[in-house]
């Protein structure tokens, strides 16, 4: 198989894209705020060689849960982002090793800058996606 040409992008302590290894992703499917029901999920994941693990972020609740979930995992984190940029930043600064936005429902420019200073500062990846 052909792979495509990709720049490495780092998240957490894996490196995504370029001539690396393909990374074993899944994704959470019960309420990030239910944070036990979550880590639980994951550990199963991790079992099985899950390599990174996204959660949806729909409210500030999701986002407050991401601290608690990231103290019990070994996985890098990705909080999937739900029309309100203060979940981004409030899951930034609960340590999330990766965002996934769409720059188109979150809001203004301006709210989509601030997303992208804040994961500057921590080097943090963005992931964006387009529903269209």
């Amino acid at each position: 198989m052909k792979r495509n040409q990709t720049r490495s992008v780092r998240v957490g302590d894996l490196v995504l894209g370029g001539n690396d290894e393909v990374i074993i992703q899944s994704m959470c499917n019960v309420p990030t705020k239910n944070a036990l029901a979550v880590i639980d999920q994951i550990l199963e994941l991790e079992k099985i060689g899950c390599q990174l693990i996204r959660v949806s972020c729909m409210d500030m609740e999701d986002a407050k849960a991401i601290k608690t979930i990231k103290e019990h995992i070994h996985i890098p984190l990705v909080a999937d982002i739900h029309f309100d940029y203060k979940l981004a930043l409030a899951c930034i600064e609960n340590g999330v090793d990766k965002i996934r936005i769409n720059p188109g429902n979150i809001g203004s420019r301006a709210n989509v800058e601030k997303v992208v200073e804040a994961c500057k500062a921590r080097h943090i990846p963005i992931r964006i996606g387009i529903n269209s």
